[in-house]
């Protein structure tokens, strides 16, 4: 599942333990969709989907908790989502710097 209202990737923390992704940040305050703050564990991982790979901060996920990747996952992997297909698509070409930028 792919949530652009929401900022971070929710993997389930039995995933990311069995990925031996180590917690990097502990008990992190996040509020949830319906305005219920919770705090939750965070990591680092490289999260693969489709075709398309990014590294990303990972929150561990209880259950209970909706597993989705988030707006930041989605601009790692330079992707959108294709709501007809309910896939990801490729964005095109990444904005770069213009050559030769901030030199006089």
């Amino acid at each position: 599942m792919v949530d652009t209202g929401s900022e971070a990737a929710w993997i389930a923390e039995r995933t990311l333990r069995a990925a031996h992704i180590g917690v990097r940040k502990k008990n992190q305050p996040l509020i949830m969709a319906n305005g219920q703050h919770v705090t939750r564990d965070v990591g680092y991982a490289i999260v693969r989907c489709e075709g398309f790979e990014t590294i990303d901060e990972v929150v561990f996920a209880k259950p209970g908790d909706i597993e989705l990747l988030g707006a930041r996952t989605l601009e790692g992997f330079n992707a959108t989502v294709d709501a007809r297909r309910k896939r990801l698509a490729a964005a095109g070409p990444m904005p770069a710097a213009r050559s030769g930028a901030g030199r006089s």
